[in-house]
């Protein structure tokens, strides 16, 4: 059996055995281009995720549990959104404008 090489390995050899797929496989280097056209829709199921994780530790009562979740889901959505605007609007039009000295 051929020995299995790391990541770093030669490229060359791994090709002749047809294993560039599994074995070179890095996946921050190298990452799965499944959401690659629309990544940043996964910005909802994230907020959702750590708003039901943070209001089932804070809410005392579980009558309005799912109203908690929801609004700050949004909130989260929300304030994401509006700091990627005034990212863009910082980079691309304050910025340019400062001057060079």
């Amino acid at each position: 059996p051929a020995p299995v090489a790391s990541a770093g390995g030669n490229a060359a050899s791994l090709e002749r055995r047809g294993m560039t797929g599994i074995v070179a496989y890095v996946p921050f280097l190298d990452p799965i281009n499944v959401f690659h056209d629309w990544w940043y829709l996964l910005l909802i199921p994230l907020s959702f995720g750590i708003s039901v994780v943070y209001r089932a530790l804070k809410v005392p009562n579980l009558d309005r549990y799912w109203r908690a979740v929801f609004t700050m889901t949004a909130q989260i959505t929300l304030a994401m959104v509006g700091l990627g605007i005034a990212l863009v609007v910082l980079v691309m039009l304050i910025l340019p404008r400062l001057p060079i000295d």
